[in-house]
């Protein structure tokens, strides 16, 4: 597979290093990689802004530049309410309903015949190529991966390439209320499309169950469109962040 690479990969590999250490970093440090990540808009250029895409039906994550586009960020953050995590105890992947279900209530996509993953694949991708006699099954694509600002020609041979990052991380969602929940609401928040984004497979792999305050985008262009669409999935699941990660996404944005 052919990837169109840009400087930000290096930040991409600085801060699979820096969260190995598992501690809290400073906010203006999340990423690593200093000068080497991208400063401008790099990633998700063919985006849409998240506060343009309340509903995450639209493709990519666009960066937030303006002035005014920031303030308007940085009100939607303040509304995120905060608490401490709480026991990792009992979680299971399954406890959010077998992986990429299109049997989830009242979310975009769902009961259309294809499964999640394709349906953000699709959502995101350009210059689709399904499977043969299929609408749904995706065997190729482009992918303007807004976390690290690459572009990736995506083959299915290499499903792997391109992974379908959870913004606000199941066992996060898990630790922070969503273990009371119906299952039927955990399968929501596992397949709403507010709450999903394709993006590269090595990027998703260093972010496990990572809050903003531990780990960010390596693209500093598309952090406070990621603290965004954070505080997005927060607030239509009135589930709480760390004071930590508030703080984190609050400064990505001001």
């Amino acid at each position: 597979m052919r990837l169109r690479k840009s400087r930000a990969i290096a930040a991409g590999m600085m801060t699979a290093v820096v969260l190995a250490g598992c501690g809290p970093i400073e906010a203006k440090d999340i990423g690593a990689g200093g000068d080497t990540a991208s400063d401008g808009g790099g990633g998700g250029s063919t985006g849409v802004s998240p506060l343009d895409n309340p509903k995450g039906t639209e493709r990519g994550l666009a960066a937030i530049k303006s002035a005014k586009d920031r303030a308007a960020a940085v009100k939607i953050i303040e509304k995120v309410q905060t608490k401490g995590r709480g026991p990792k105890t009992g979680y299971d992947r399954d406890e959010f309903g077998y992986a990429w279900a299109d049997n989830a209530e009242e979310i975009p996509f769902a009961h259309n015949g294809c499964d999640t993953r394709n349906d953000i694949l699709a959502r995101d991708g350009e210059d689709l190529k399904y499977r043969s006699g299929s609408k749904c099954v995706l065997v190729s694509m482009t992918l303007h991966d807004p976390y690290t600002a690459k572009t990736i020609d995506w083959r299915k041979q290499d499903a792997s390439e391109v992974q379908i990052d959870h913004v606000m991380p199941l066992s996060y969602d898990w630790q922070m209320g969503a273990s009371r929940w119906s299952k039927a609401k955990r399968v929501q928040i596992a397949n709403d499309p507010l709450n999903l984004m394709p993006v590269d497979g090595s990027a998703n792999s260093s972010k496990g169950d990572s809050g903003p305050a531990t780990w960010l985008p390596p693209s500093k262009g598309i952090r406070c469109s990621y603290a965004v669409r954070f505080a997005q999935v927060s607030l239509k699941y009135d589930l709480p962040v760390t004071t930590a990660d508030k703080t984190a996404m609050l400064t990505q944005c001001e």
